[in-house]
């Protein structure tokens, strides 16, 4: 998301994106409708942020997730750039996979500086180079999965005793510790690998685990700077594991309770040793594939886990700004948009703020009446909500919290500053001491009933089906230039001709020849225009692309690059 630009966009109607600064303005016009390839056998072409892609294991027809041991793992060949890995048969697989393929890109067009004092430097320069891997995926080191940061439990307690009350947090969390660290919890599998980096103002996140069957995908879209989504890239992840594993553990404590009472002469201490040395990764199964009634309870446990991570990861945000703001002011004003997605089996979790979007293409008429393109026969179901100034349900909220102030939007913007209505970060819409760091015009007039920029999260779920087809992550920089629909037929076509081909990375070369396009120039006179300058012509763009179709089976894992 770029600071300085406004972008007004409906999903079938086109959009003026005005740079403010320099009073231009440029208009996307989605008229292009044949799918171009811009590369061809052996052109060079511009080298994006990130990419990486990850296929998985299949089994019989049927994907299956595998355990993936990097000291077993050969290299078979390399073609197109493309390195190509076998994977060891695993007799322990879990249950079907939630995925078959994900691609990745990010192509950055913002000027930035990378995180260069927040947390005394120890975010930049040592938590985030061992979480990167922005051309392919790679195991991810056990350290970076246990408090790198050394805050989470602090803050987790905080969140529990307001949010559990009376209950016993601290025997709770004592007990967690060292449950945590343990390899019963289904998030500390042998195989956990990443991909990731940064483009611009942009962090992108994948992590997965064949091996019991849960994706993550995280996009930051930072504004203003990339602090907020170095933090992010470098925390949430780790604070939403530390609560889903919370939630295990519950899981575990309400499985021993009612083995305890099926069992005549069993007192709940026996149950609980028990259940206590038990695999984990078998009673999530039964706790997620039991239609019973655990089932709900523990849905909406996982995204409440979302959320309280969430919260808990703005709030040692904010709490770090307040801490260095008198050497750095800026900081109060950079902020980020975000969406993650979780997979476990065939549940789909979403988590946003801010008007980045998660989008389904699916051959099942949706409840919303979403409208199906004729040519490629899916409908786009978009599973997010945009936190814009645009929604009237945001504008009817932001008007309902400040009745006192006719002027709590302006200009079409939050204050006058802000087109998103929520998101990460950007305190000094949140808090007066924050806005007061500020000088002169970047200072927020009249900040009479903070705070404007709500943090507040959207969270769904979804049951993936059979007719569900692909999911589309995307940052706003990529629905700048195409609506959901446009983004659905471009990749369905895409990987109809090319089932192995790479979405993630067409998506953006369709972008830049329609950004071109609109511009008068040519592709390659777009490309050679330096970062910062080609903010005019586009925005960072971030785009994951996951693959739903298990049946689409696959002879072997591979990354590519």
């Amino acid at each position: 998301m770029g600071a300085r630009i406004s972008t007004e966009r409906c999903a079938a109607e086109d959009s003026s994106p005005t740079d403010e600064g320099s009073g231009t303005s440029s208009k996307y016009t989605p008229m292009y409708d044949e799918v171009v390839e811009i590369r061809k056998e052996g052109d060079a072409t511009e080298e994006l942020s990130v990419h990486f892609g990850y296929q998985c294991q299949s089994g019989h027809g049927i994907q299956r997730m595998r355990s993936i041991s990097t000291d077993t793992i050969s290299e078979t060949s390399s073609v197109d750039d493309a390195i190509s890995v076998t994977l060891p048969s695993n007799p322990l697989t879990r249950r079907n996979s939630s995925f078959s393929s994900l691609s990745g890109a990010a192509l950055g067009a913002n000027a930035t500086l990378a995180n260069s004092s927040i947390f005394n430097g120890k975010l930049g320069e040592q938590i985030l180079p061992g979480l990167d891997s922005p051309k392919t995926f790679r195991k991810m080191d056990p350290i970076y999965r246990t408090s790198s940061l050394n805050s989470s439990l602090s803050s987790l307690t905080q969140t529990l005793s307001q949010s559990i009350g009376s209950q016993s947090v601290p025997s709770e969390l004592s007990a967690l510790t060292s449950y945590a660290d343990s390899r019963s919890s289904f998030l500390n599998a042998r195989d956990v690998q990443m991909a990731g980096g940064a483009a611009g103002e942009d962090r992108v996140q994948a992590v997965c685990s064949e091996d019991n069957g849960w994706l993550f995908c995280g996009i930051y879209d930072g504004f203003n700077g990339r602090d907020a989504a170095d933090f992010l890239a470098g925390t949430l992840y780790e604070n939403i594991g530390l609560n889903l594993r919370l939630l295990e553990y519950k899981a575990q404590k309400r499985q021993a309770l009612v083995d305890a009472d099926d069992s005549a002469n069993s007192g709940e201490d026996d149950a609980m040793a028990e259940s206590d040395s038990s695999d984990m990764d078998t009673a999530m199964e039964e706790i997620s594939d039991n239609e019973g009634v655990d089932l709900p309870q523990f849905r909406n446990g996982v995204l409440e886990g979302l959320r309280q991570a969430f919260i808990q990861t703005e709030n040692d945000f904010l709490e770090k700004v307040e801490q260095e703001m008198e050497q750095r002011p800026d900081l109060v004003m950079v902020g980020s948009c975000v969406l993650v997605v979780l997979m476990y089996g065939r549940n789909l979790y979403t988590l946003n703020v801010g008007d980045s979007r998660a989008v389904l293409a699916t051959s099942k008429p949706p409840k919303n009446g979403s409208k199906k393109r004729k040519s490629s026969g899916l409908y786009a179901v978009e599973l997010t909500e945009r936190h814009v100034i645009e929604d009237a349900r945001e504008r009817e909220r932001i008007i309902g919290e400040h009745p006192e102030d006719p002027r709590a939007i302006s200009n079409g913007r939050l204050k006058g500053k802000l087109r998103v209505t929520r998101a990460f970060g950007a305190g000094y819409l949140k808090k007066a001491a924050m806005n007061n760091a500020l000088m002169g015009i970047l200072r927020v007039r009249d900040l009479s009933s903070p705070p404007y920029l709500d943090v507040t999260p959207s969270v769904n779920r979804l049951q993936v089906q059979p007719e569900d087809k692909f999911v589309v992550i995307g940052s706003d920089g990529l629905y700048d230039f195409f609506s959901n629909e446009e983004v659905v037929e471009h990749i369905n076509r895409f990987l109809l001709q090319q089932p192995t081909g790479d979405p993630a990375q067409y998506m953006v070369e369709q972008l830049l020849l329609r950004a071109a396009a609109n511009a008068g120039i040519t592709v390659e006179q777009l490309k050679s225009i330096p970062i910062g300058r080609r903010r005019k012509f586009h925005d960072d763009v971030t785009i994951i692309v996951v693959d739903l179709r298990t049946s689409v089976s696959a002879a072997k894992a591979s990354t590519f690059s």
